[in-house]
């Protein structure tokens, strides 16, 4: 074989690896855009180049696979359901307070699930490997001051913290029976529990007669 036919095999071979080099490192660079969404550019912006992100990334997935991060239990999903229903019908009359509330539920939840919520950094690029999308949202009202935002300001954190804790709870995934039937549970034993209790504020005596308006009319008590 002559020397210009070796040399023409060997060109051809670096050729060929380096486009199969290229093409992998596309395919992994695609396949974190697709995981790590928003994440992916904001953190390509933040180090200066898409290379630098890969790595990152895929350094922080490693670090972030070694947490005991695990899924909530049916009850447990069914309790925080029940309690941002209670945060959501609180932000009529009072967003402030509701909107803090909502952000502290989402850092319990965390806890809950393993989350190293006592490095909040850590905790953000943990939410990055499994929450991306909503993670996007949450970076851009996380820094909003309640006490001094304007409403407009409070329904779009609202709206922010709804999507990432519903992704965290995993009621926004077709997985919301169990915050419907929690909820209900709770209003039926507050109804239940609330029988005695009439339009005009009757009291009941011991054996169960109504006594505010001297009638003869009895209200079955509660068992």
């Amino acid at each position: 074989m002559s020397t210009g036919v070796i040399i023409g095999i060997i060109v051809a071979v670096i050729v060929v690896v380096g486009v199969i080099v290229v093409a992998s490192g596309e395919l992994r660079r695609a396949r974190m855009r697709r995981q790590f969404g928003p994440e992916y550019g904001r953190l390509a912006k933040e180090l200066g180049s898409k290379k630098k992100a890969d790595a990152e990334l895929t350094a922080r997935q490693r670090r972030v696979e070694a947490l005991n991060i695990h899924d909530l239990s049916a009850e447990q999903q069914a309790s925080y359901g029940g309690d941002w229903t209670a945060v959501q019908e609180r932000f009529v009359d009072t967003p402030a307070e509701a909107v803090s509330t909502a952000g502290t539920l989402i850092w319990n939840v965390m806890r809950e699930r393993g989350y190293p919520v006592d490095d909040r950094r850590a905790s953000l690029e943990a939410l990055s490997v499994y929450h991306a999308e909503p993670l996007a949202g949450y970076r851009q009202v996380q820094d909003i001051r309640p006490e001094n935002a304007t409403t407009e300001e409070l329904r779009e954190a609202m709206i922010r913290y709804r999507a990432l804790f519903e992704d965290l709870t995993g009621l926004g995934n077709g997985h919301g029976t169990p915050e419907r039937d929690r909820v209900a549970e709770i209003r039926e034993h507050s109804a239940a529990n609330n029988q005695v209790t009439t339009g005009d504020r009757e009291l009941l005596t011991d054996d169960g007669e109504v006594a505010a308006d001297g009638s003869d009319r009895t209200v079955e008590t509660p068992r």
